[in-house]
C-alpha cells in the first residue's frame, strides 16, 4: 500500500492551540494506528511548529481525507497541510 507524508505547518503564535488539542490529536493517531507508520512534531527554535506523519493509504484522496479529520485541523492550528506520496528507500 502506498505511503504518504502529511506535512502540517502551524499558524504562527498558535503553540497554545497545539498544546490544548494535543490529547485529542494523539488519541486520533492511536485510533488510526493501523494506518500510521510514523509521526512526530516539527521543531523550530526549540518549539513545536508543525507535524510530520507518514501514513498508509490507498490513494492521495484517502490520505487527504485522513488528514482532514485530525483534531488539530478542526481546532484551526494548521496554516498549511500538504499530502505527498512518499517512498521509503532506507530504514
Amino acid at each position: 500500500m502506498p505511503l504518504f507524508a502529511v506535512i502540517c505547518r502551524d499558524r504562527p503564535g498558535h503553540l497554545q492551540t497545539r498544546m490544548d488539542n494535543r490529547p485529542a490529536h494523539l488519541d486520533y493517531l492511536q485510533t488510526t494506528a493501523a494506518r500510521v507508520r510514523m509521526a512526530g512534531p516539527l521543531i523550530e527554535e526549540g518549539e513545536m511548529r508543525g507535524s510530520l506523519i507518514v501514513i498508509e493509504a490507498d490513494d492521495p484522496a484517502v490520505a487527504r481525507a485522513w488528514a482532514d479529520l485530525d483534531p488539530y485541523k478542526a481546532a484551526g492550528l494548521f496554516d498549511s497541510v500538504e499530502v505527498i506520496e512518499w517512498k521509503k528507500v532506507i530504514g
